[in-house]
């Protein structure tokens, strides 16, 4: 599937993650923000591109701002952005 528009979901809030999605010719683009990204950023990264993969997502740029999110929210954020970007 490709991402048909920009989109976005979550917020900048403690305990949340912003996630924004834009159509893309290059396969999965992923760029991650995140105070922990040393500790957690390699299991934030295969979360979010298991979820890109169960949504048949195969070309998209991202850009994930965490906020220290659970893996369920981050999931969901990035599933939302996805449907969004589809409509």
């Amino acid at each position: 599937m490709k991402i048909q528009k920009e989109a976005m979901s979550g917020t900048l809030q403690s305990n949340d993650c912003f996630v924004r999605i834009f159509p893309s010719e290059q396969g999965i683009e992923l760029n991650l923000e995140s105070p922990v990204k040393m500790q957690f950023g390699s299991q934030m990264e295969q979360i979010i591109l298991k979820t890109l993969a169960d949504q048949g997502v195969d070309a998209a740029r991202l850009i994930v701002e965490d906020r220290g999110a659970l893996d369920c929210t981050i999931a969901a954020r990035v599933e939302t952005a996805v449907r969004r970007a589809n409509e």
